[in-house]
């Protein structure tokens, strides 16, 4: 796979507004309002990506068919909604994108469901540092004892963060 480019980048319907913010809101309940704005473009990619940009801001991301705030939208505009907590040594492993591994989790939300999106936050701030896929319900994540239990989707750092557009 090759540098991640922008190919297009356009304004949307108002229309098409609301079926994202729907989506959205299938994803992480009410939390997906706060991502809404006057105006939401799309940046269309080389690869199987869309960002959103919601006043200009790239604060939703569309993946492998998976529509979720991405880490800027999470970051700047915070939900409590599919969160799994890690503890502060975890931390440097998961801005470098490394996996999420079951000995660092602290605890999940209650809505963490195998094969969604997730926000890992970290436990002493709440921020989140990278999105990722459970691999696990929130009761089957935290029952582990050792192993993988989310894959890490987008990071700081990474080809979506590093977009220019």
């Amino acid at each position: 796979m090759g540098k991640l480019t922008s190919k297009r980048r356009h304004s949307i319907r108002k229309s098409q507004i609301s079926e994202i913010i729907n989506r959205l809101r299938e994803e992480i309940g009410e939390g997906a309002d706060q991502f809404t704005g006057k105006m939401i473009e799309v940046i269309e990619t080389n690869q199987d990506l869309q960002l959103y940009l919601v006043d200009k801001e790239p604060f939703i991301i569309e993946k492998d068919g998976i529509l979720f705030p991405s880490l800027r939208g999470a970051l700047t505009r915070p939900f409590p909604q599919r969160r799994i907590v890690v503890d502060m040594g975890a931390i440097s492993f998961v801005v470098n994108g490394a996996d999420i591994m079951r000995p660092g989790v602290v605890d999940a939300s209650p809505d963490v469901l195998a094969g969604k999106p997730v926000q890992i936050v970290d436990e002493r701030h709440g921020k989140t540092l990278a999105l990722g896929i459970a691999l696990f319900d929130s009761e089957e994540l935290l029952a582990q004892d050792k192993g993988k239990v989310a894959r890490t989707w987008h990071h700081v750092g990474d080809d979506i963060w590093n977009l220019e557009f």
